[in-house]
């Protein structure tokens, strides 16, 4: 027996009930079929086949084994926590930047399990989102005030990847630009590798040393890389070398670790320049190597030179200080080739949990646990000399290095591993133990058992931790740290509480409305696909724990790389860039790989259309390439003429090209195919971003069309959720003769690393994974062919009011769509922002704004909305147009109007003096669902460029 679902197929009634397709997909079968009648067509697929070209569909279904849409989300996640089961959860004492914690439960369930906080987008509309804002500001303060350097940026997305981003940084500032970059050998060996990759693609020569011979001549070095505490334990007295390195001209970095900096003299008093690292131990899991939110802090002096985002405070437009993304907002897409840095955006969620986390205990609380760290490890340390090893003199916070006396470092390792814990294994006869929040006497007790031969071996803890020296004065903190009342205010559960749920509710989300932002694939993070992120068996695991300890994380990995290449139609995929822009990065060092091993290391010229998104060019550049522009012609596709001549003209040198697709435009170009003939018969290589593949899944793959190098952003189409920001993955997937060149990990395979651990945020691949196996191959397709729907259906609705600057094939678009506002600003005064701010007022956030071209809007439903939500949106545009058509006859004032005016607060709604010539009703509820629920903006409209002339991007004091 069968009945049909409410998407009109038919399903057996002994299928489980509570199956995912019908749910993730927003339009009802009915909404769909009616949808489908206002634009002329009778199905999906009669749609798709007008929309899609031909020649680029696929011939044959995703073949996605494993992935199952008849299985129900309940019986799916029993499966997923049977493989989560065969990954040993051992203690782990390995170090390396990583580190168990707790997660404060308060945080874990009202932060990182909440859609409020995990489904917003990047702060660029502020008056929506106070709320992250001030949490990321939170998050600056911390780091500023305990690296004692003056600004700090909101996230960058791992330690690895900061030092990488610090050295480019340098050597922008440094006096000696030409000279080599020098990184101390005992940094984290992983935070080496990266930067070592980084520098081969900048043609940056490095060099590795003990920092504690290092002598520095005059214009030898541009930079240098110092590791505080180092990856062995120690803490070195670096003031010397950074004083000689200001008087040369040369930037020096330290990577730090937060926990310690609370008991440890901070890099800006002894002179750094920069410090990095990362915050994961400040409540974020492990997670197999992330996400956790890293750091970059400076001084004021170079605050401008600062990659990725700061959130600085300015005012709105009733004086009243307000919050906003500062300076370089979207310095990618203002200076393209030219950008210091193609980091988009960061870690958000992670650092708004690592804020909190240092609200919720303090600087007491804080040091409190350091101490506790500190005393086990200084008593681990004692107990260890007494059996008779050596751990070395110099100071330590919460890692030792043994040196073994009579016994094999494998028999000692051995020997933890029985026991249950993991330590590190450096290769030449030592071991390495680090301690942390979690650690326990029992801890203790048991690792000195490993040293001890086997045998049952203890004792007084105490006795030991009191007879240990501490650390010695010159290295000892004296300065107070995050004095600022946010974080000696919330001592009690309630009062966190309240704090956070406050903060929510200043900030739209999709808890609250659809977020229609074109290219940004703001889609349904399914409950069931959030599930497993706070699942031990996957949350508590090292990255560099031993292979036969995580099959079950080896079983997903595999599970998503098979699913991943036949999705795209390539050949391997690489599961270690840990964003977008890392994604892209790593894909075009595949590339250059590829044409060094033939001898064509000179190919060197990428070649990207002028409609590209911002961060191609720039992760051009960052990986070793010259960027030329390519033109696109009227209807946005990239223009074949021009292609041509540039493809010919180097033809002797031309690496690549990169495209989107469908393109920017929201288009599916019907050249595609023949402009990656044009490039591969010039010697080149096709790189496609991937940022587009909501409309490609299941329909077209980049490798047949004629790609060899392509990244998937996960957070957009595969439902990892953005999180205000971050987290996100962005692995790539290539062709078989660039197998060779995907990213590798020296610390687990050959190869250049890309990122700190070998499966960059690895803990939220379980949420792409839950999403593919319970879609299937056939509910993926379903699911494309319904965000076109949706975008030609919004488009067909809003034709008569914006005019829809791009179309293909029979007035089609793709999965979003760009609407040309430009004409209005001679018409009526009004802007594109004055449009943006005004839909606050109607309860939504804006589409993509001004991109890919001024004076738009950019629209992208994603197949998550119902008909419902779409039509919400549609009448808020439609009355917006209303509103200024008002303008534009004269019935409504050209500057005193409620769209110049956006957003209205509710404060200015209550207020007692209204000087505006329209009713106070008109301001705040201009649509008839507002009566149901209205969200309010919590500031009025932001004034940046006073916030960029008076920047200041720490927590405002109470006095202000």
């Amino acid at each position: 027996m069968s009945e049909l679902d409410s998407s009109g197929d038919p399903v057996s009634l002994l299928q489980a009930s509570d199956t995912f397709l019908h749910r993730h997909i927003g339009p009802s079968a009915s909404d769909a079929t009616a949808m489908l009648k206002s634009l002329g067509f009778d199905s999906l697929d009669a749609l798709t086949d007008a929309a899609v070209p031909s020649a680029i569909r696929i011939k044959d279904p995703l073949n996605l084994p494993g992935a199952n849409p008849a299985e129900g989300e309940f019986r799916l996640i029993e499966r997923l926590g049977a493989m989560a089961s065969k990954n040993q959860v051992f203690r782990s004492c390995m170090g390396m930047g990583y580190y168990d914690c707790i997660t404060p439960p308060v945080i874990l369930r009202n932060i990182l399990e909440n859609p409020a906080w995990y489904t917003a987008y990047t702060p660029y509309q502020a008056e929506i989102a106070q709320g992250r804002l001030e949490a990321l500001l939170n998050f600056q303060t911390m780091v500023s005030d305990l690296t004692g350097l003056a600004a700090a940026n909101a996230s960058l997305l791992d330690e690895g990847t900061a030092a990488a981003e610090a050295m480019a940084m340098a050597r922008s500032i440094s006096s000696n630009p030409s000279g080599a970059f020098f990184i101390a050998d005992d940094c984290h060996p992983q935070t080496i590798n990266v930067v070592r990759t980084r520098a081969d693609s900048l043609g940056i020569h490095f060099v590795i040393g003990n920092a504690r011979k290092l002598t520095i001549e005059p214009g030898e070095f541009f930079g240098l890389l110092l590791q505080y505490p180092s990856t062995d334990g120690k803490i070195l007295d670096y003031a010397p070398l950074c004083a000689a390195a200001n008087a040369t001209g040369v930037i020096s970095i330290v990577a730090t670790d937060l926990l310690a900096l609370t008991l440890l003299k901070p890099p800006g008093e002894f002179g750094a320049d920069i410090a990095v690292g990362s915050s994961q131990r400040f409540g974020v899991p492990m997670g197999a190597g992330g996400p956790h939110a890293a750091f970059l802090a400076t001084s004021v002096e170079h605050v401008r030179r600062i990659p990725g985002r700061i959130v600085g405070v300015s005012r709105d437009v009733h004086g009243e200080p307000a919050l906003r993304l500062a300076i370089q907002t979207r310095e990618q897409h203002i200076r393209r080739e030219k950008a210091t840095s193609n980091i988009c955006t960061a870690q958000v969620l992670l650092a708004i949990i690592a804020g909190m986390y240092a609200a919720w205990h303090g600087p007491d609380g804080l040091r409190r646990i350091a101490r506790r760290v500190a005393t086990f490890t200084a008593a681990l340390a004692a107990g260890i000399r007494r059996i008779g090893h050596d751990v070395g003199l110099d100071p330590v916070f919460d890692t030792i290095r043994v040196s073994l006396n009579g016994l094999p470092a494998a028999s000692v390792i051995d020997a933890a591993k029985l026991r249950g814990y993991n330590l590190r294994d450096f290769d030449d006869q030592t071991v390495g133990i680090s301690l942390d929040e979690t650690t326990t006497r029992a801890d203790v007790e048991t690792i000195l058992e490993s040293f001890a031969g086997g045998a049952t071996y203890r004792l007084v803890l105490d006795q030991l931790a009191t007879s240990a020296s501490g650390l010695p004065k010159n290295l000892q903190r004296t300065s107070p740290f995050l004095t600022h009342p946010v974080f000696n205010t919330h001592k009690s559960e309630t009062e966190m509480l309240r704090y956070m749920h406050k903060l929510s509710s200043r900030d739209l989300t999709l808890a609250q409305s659809m977020i229609p932002l074109g290219s940004c694939t703001m889609k349904l993070n399914g409950t069931s696909e959030m599930l497993p992120v706070t699942w031990p068996g996957f949350a508590r695991i090292h990255p560099f724990a031993p292979a036969d300890q995580t099959p079950g994380y080896t079983e997903l990995f595999t599970d998503l790389e098979k699913w991943l290449a036949n999705v795209t139609g390539m050949a391997a995929v690489s599961l270690q860039p840990n964003a977008g822009s890392a994604g892209e990065y790593a894909g075009l060092l595949a590339i250059r790989g590829y044409h060094a091993s033939r001898g064509q290391a000179r190919r060197n010229i990428c070649l990207i259309p002028t409609s590209a998104h911002g961060t191609n060019p720039a992760s051009a550049v960052v990986a070793g390439f010259t960027v030329v522009p390519v033109a696109c012609d009227l209807s946005g596709d990239v223009d074949l003429r021009d292609l041509r001549a540039k493809a010919d003209a180097h033809k002797d040198d031309l690496g690549c090209l990169m495209i989107t697709y469908p393109s920017t435009h929201g288009v599916f170009d019907e050249q595609v195919s023949e402009i990656c003939r044009i490039v591969h018969a010039h010697g080149g290589q096709v790189y496609m971003d991937g940022a587009n593949m909501n409309a490609q899944v299941g329909l077209c793959r980049p490798g047949e069309i004629g790609a060899d190098v392509c990244h998937l952003n996960l957070h957009k189409t595969f439902c990892i959720p953005h999180g205000g920001g971050g987290p996100g993955m962005g692995p790539i997937a290539v062709k078989a003769h660039l197998a060779e060149f995907l990213p590798g990990h020296p610390l687990c395979s050959e190869g250049h690393a890309c990122a700190a651990a070998p499966h960059g945020s690895a803990l939220i691949l379980t949420i792409s994974w839950v999403y593919i196996a319970l879609m299937g191959g056939e509910g993926l397709k379903r699911a494309t062919q319904t965000a076109i729907l949706n975008a030609n259906y919004m488009a067909k609705r809003l034709r008569e009011f914006y005019p829809v600057l791009f179309t293909g094939a029979g007035g089609l678009v793709a999965h979003e769509f760009v609407l040309d506002c430009r004409g209005l600003e001679s018409s009526a005064g009004v802007k594109v922002e004055d449009i943006a701010k005004r839909l606050m007022d109607y309860g939504f956030h804006a589409p993509t704004m001004s991109w890919p071209v001024p004076g738009t809007l950019m629209i992208e439903p994603t197949e998550s909305e119902s008909k419902a939500e779409l039509d919400r949106f549609c009448d808020a545009l439609i009355a917006i147009r209303k509103e200024i058509s008002a303008i534009e006859s004269g019935q409504a004032d050209r500057t005193n109007n409620v769209l110049k005016n956006a957003p209205h607060t509710a404060r200015a709604i209550a207020a007692d003096q209204w000087n505006h010539p329209y009713t106070r009703q008109q301001a705040a509820y201009p649509a008839a669902w507002l009566n149901d629920y209205k969200f309010w903006p919590a500031v009025g409209r932001i004034d940046n460029p006073y916030g960029d002339r008076n920047l200041f991007c720490t927590c405002v004091p109470m006095s202000s």
